[in-house]
């Protein structure tokens, strides 16, 4: 039986780069193995086509976060159409608190895009309140249930979809469950043997027992240790003594001695990712904006807007940031 601590195993398969970035998501409470046919999910008939993905199993990370692993239908070897790129799912709930409202939210699996037969999601279960739930409700999902999804277009990271080779140098800067899209990145860059970008990951976190991961992750700098670098810093109260990382939500100090330079700065080409809460990402890097409405009227889609808050003051250039 797989266990988390098989999380980060290395898969070295290359492959040419293209890839599908999402699946937007319907959660359905039904067991995969013995519904009858009356059973089905509560969906439209135009998802009745969508493949499904029965939860396989389930393990507890921190007390409120969840590894869920699902299994891909037998026709398909990976979640997105092409290994090399990482992948998204935007899962649907129908809400908890019987206001009939559809819930969204968007997850990116931490099992790397060449994974065989399945992915992981990391799940943080906040507490059902008006306009949230979806987490709680993944979390609460047991063996055999299903998601029911279908495949979107890939993500275009400042024109391209590419993550491979593409920078000398990557860092990475996360809040809480947004180290999970972070480590597709890690995973894409270390497996393949032919990349030798730098990677140095910031994940911030309240308390020390909430940095999810960190045990992975400081066993993958051990074992990159010129290639991959981690730092935590704790927001929270009463850090321990002893504690020998950072502490606050962030300052350009913090920055400048966890994260790559500019590329203004080495001559040499830097990408940050941003990824956390809105106002994580806000005060990292600003918002992110939209473009203007759609000609049905329908909302613009959300580009990245200037960049703002400590990456500026730091001295990057909005080329040298991504914010999820």
């Amino acid at each position: 039986e797989a266990h988390p601590s098989m999380l980060l195993r290395r898969i070295t398969q290359s492959a040419r780069l293209r890839s599908i970035w999402a699946a937007t998501t319907v959660l359905c409470n039904v067991a995969a193995a013995s519904s009858a046919p009356s059973q089905s999910c509560s969906i439209s008939s135009s998802m009745a086509t969508f493949p499904s993905y029965p939860l396989v199993d389930k393990w507890r990370l921190s007390h409120d976060s969840w590894l869920l692993r699902f299994s891909l239908p037998s026709d398909r070897k990976y979640l997105g159409d092409d290994p090399t790129l990482p992948t998204c799912i935007s899962v649907h709930h129908n809400s908890s608190l019987d206001d009939g409202e559809l819930l969204k939210k968007s997850y990116s699996p931490i099992s790397h895009p060449a994974t065989l037969g399945s992915f992981d999601l990391l799940v943080k279960a906040y507490t059902p309140q008006p306009g949230g739930g979806v987490g709680d409700a993944i979390c609460n999902t047991q063996p055999g249930q299903l998601l029911i999804g279908k495949l979107k277009s890939e993500r275009l990271v400042h024109g391209s979809p590419i993550i491979s080779k593409r920078w000398d140098h990557i860092g990475l800067v996360a809040g809480g469950t947004g180290v999970a899209p972070l480590v597709q990145i890690i995973r894409l860059v270390l497996d393949d043997p032919n990349d030798n970008t730098k990677v140095h990951l910031l994940s911030i976190n309240r308390y020390e027992e909430d940095i999810l991961m960190r045990d992975e992750l400081d066993k993958i700098a051990k074992e990159y240790p010129d290639q991959f670098f981690v730092k935590y810093s704790l927001t929270g109260e009463n850090v321990p003594k002893d504690w020998g990382g950072f502490t606050g939500r962030g300052s350009v100090s913090m920055a400048r001695q966890a994260l790559p330079p500019p590329s203004a700065n080495n001559g040499q080409r830097t990408m940050i990712f941003v990824c956390g809460t809105d106002g994580f990402r806000d005060t990292w890097a600003g918002p992110v904006a939209r473009a203007p409405p759609k000609a049905d009227g329908s909302k613009g889609p959300k580009i990245q807007g200037p960049l703002l808050g400590l990456l500026k003051d730091t001295g990057y250039d909005a080329s040298d940031v991504f914010k999820y």
